[in-house]
C-alpha cells in the first residue's frame, strides 16, 4: 500500500511538471513566514532587499519578552535558490523550529540546498536585540501613531501572507517545503498514509 501511495504521487508530481513552465518561485519581500521555536516562542520571519543583498528580519515574543534579530547576506549567488527561493526561506524556518530561542547562538543560518554555495551566500546576524512585551507593544502602537491615514489603508494584513497557522499538522509542513503549490493538499494526504 505504501509503495503505491510513493508511485502515485512520483505520477502526480511528474505530470505537474510537465504543464508546468520552469520559472523560479519568488517570495516576496515583506511576507512573513511564521513558526514557534522548540520552547514555544511565537516568531515571525519578513525578508527585504534585492538580488544584490538580502536582509532577513526574525521577531519573536516569549514570556512577557520580546526579542528580535536581523542577518544579511546574498542567497542569490546559491543557485539553488535562484531557482526556489521559497524552499531556502522554508528551510531557514525549519532549522530555527529546532533551536530554543531564533536569535541565540545563530550567528549564521545554513540550508541544506545551499551548502556548498559560496561563504557570501550564508545569513549571517548583523544586529539582535531583547526587551519587556510591555515595551515592545508601547513602541509598536508608538509607529502605528505615526503612519499617516492613507498609507495605513494601503497596508494589508500580513497575517493573511503567512506562511501557514500554528494548528498546521506535520504532513502540511513537509508538503509545503517539497511539493508544489497546486499539490499540497495531495502531498499532505500522501504524506500522512505514509507516517501512518
Amino acid at each position: 500500500m505504501r509503495s503505491f501511495a510513493l508511485l502515485f504521487l512520483v505520477v502526480i508530481c511528474g505530470m505537474e511538471a510537465l504543464g508546468q513552465k520552469l520559472k523560479p518561485k519568488k517570495r516576496s519581500n515583506g511576507e512573513e513566514i511564521k513558526f514557534r521555536t522548540k520552547t514555544k516562542d511565537v516568531c515571525k520571519i519578513t525578508t527585504s532587499g534585492d538580488d544584490e543583498e538580502m536582509k532577513l528580519r526574525i521577531e519573536c515574543k516569549s514570556q512577557g519578552m520580546s526579542y528580535w534579530c536581523e542577518f544579511t547576506g546574498k542567497p542569490s549567488v546559491c543557485r539553488a535558490f535562484r531557482n526556489n527561493p521559497k524552499i531556502y526561506w522554508n528551510q531557514i524556518a525549519a532549522e530555527l523550529r529546532k533551536v530554543p530561542q531564533a536569535c541565540e547562538s545563530m550567528e549564521v543560518l545554513k540550508t541544506t540546498m545551499c551548502q556548498k554555495a559560496p561563504p557570501e551566500a550564508l545569513m549571517r546576524q548583523i544586529a539582535a536585540g531583547m526587551e519587556p512585551e510591555d515595551l515592545a507593544n508601547q513602541e509598536k502602537s508608538l509607529q502605528k501613531a505615526a503612519i499617516p491615514m492613507r498609507e495605513a489603508g494601503q497596508n494589508s494584513d500580513p497575517a493573511q501572507h503567512g506562511q501557514g497557522s500554528e494548528n498546521e499538522t506535520e504532513a502540511m509542513k513537509l508538503a509545503r517545503e517539497h511539493c508544489w503549490e497546486s499539490l499540497h493538499g495531495v502531498c499532505s494526504y500522501i504524506i500522512g498514509i505514509l507516517r501512518g
